[in-house]
């Protein structure tokens, strides 16, 4: 797909930034949102952004973005089945 978006140079000049980095930065804030919204997986999301997995984690890590959100609930159901499965595995001989 070939996508066109009009832009003024006034944008890129107050940016200080020259076109081709200021449509990767787009891509990249364009699939974090969907990732973000569960819309894409971390790999399409990658891909969309035109980095590989690992690339695009690093990106996320440079921005300071998590790589993986969870909500509270589950990461205390997570945390709780660790305590019970690490309860058993000491009570079993």
């Amino acid at each position: 797909m070939h996508l066109t978006i009009d832009i003024s140079d006034d944008f890129l000049i107050t940016l200080k930034e020259q076109q081709e980095e200021f449509i990767k930065t787009m891509l990249f804030h364009h699939a974090l949102m969907r990732y973000r919204k569960n819309k894409l997986s971390l790999g399409k999301a990658a891909e969309l952004a035109g980095y590989d997995r690992l690339g695009f984690i690093q990106k996320l890590q440079f921005e300071n973005e998590a790589v993986f959100e969870y909500e509270a609930d589950l990461v205390n159901e997570m945390v709780s089945n660790v305590g019970h499965t690490l309860a058993l595995l000491e009570n079993h001989p």
